[in-house]
């Protein structure tokens, strides 16, 4: 948009730099901050304000935990189990597979998955601590349930090939899940057939 005061303008800009949010939409919530009532906007900012100081990511799984604490939920839950580690893209995926209530084991969120194209390689994901936990703990069965795309694919093959020599036994979610989605928009009944079904690797 053009012709804006600069502070609108700027608001717009930022809006449009989120995810999935183009230009229309951007103008539209930006003028819905316009037209909010003070009180409104000062409880969206604090919030914001909050998302950066008092969260953070877990020291073992990178999950998203409160500050405070240098584990999250899940890996402090003494009734976890130890030895299935599900590997997911983004902390996302974690909510969504807990809400199938079908995997009690522990996660390791890689934060992306690898892409070539954008420049992205193993040492810009969280692959070398999950290397280390397979390495040193007891681990049984790691589980990659990245998304059913290409990205999603190239990074469980990379894995697969670095897990193997380590004698574990690594499985991929069931093609329960359509290529190219998401596993944050998968419905549960979905997610618990994938998890349930999930198959055994091999290179």
């Amino acid at each position: 948009m053009t012709g804006l005061p600069e502070p609108l303008q700027n608001l717009v800009d930022a809006f449009e730099r989120l995810p999935g949010i183009g230009p229309k939409t951007a103008a539209r919530l930006a003028f819905f901050i316009l037209n909010s009532p003070a009180q409104s906007v000062n409880g969206l900012l604090t919030s914001l304000q909050s998302v950066k100081k008092d969260l953070g990511f877990c020291q073992t799984c990178f999950n998203i935990t409160l500050a405070v604490n240098p584990l999250c939920e899940i890996c402090s839950d003494i009734q976890r189990n130890k030895s299935s580690l599900c590997v997911v893209e983004e902390p996302l995926d974690v909510l969504a597979l807990e809400r199938t209530n079908a995997f009690n084991g522990l996660y390791h969120v890689l934060h992306g998955v690898l892409s070539p194209i954008e420049g992205i390689g193993p040492d810009d994901l969280k692959i070398r601590p999950l290397m280390e936990r397979i390495h040193n703990g007891i681990i049984t069965e790691v589980i990659l349930a990245t998304n059913p795309s290409m990205e999603g694919d190239a990074t469980a093959l990379f894995l697969l090939q670095q897990i193997t020599p380590m004698g574990i036994k690594v499985t991929r979610l069931a093609r329960g899940l359509p290529v190219g989605s998401d596993l944050e928009y998968a419905d549960q009944s979905t997610l618990s057939r994938a998890l349930t079904g999930r198959q055994e690797m091999s290179s």
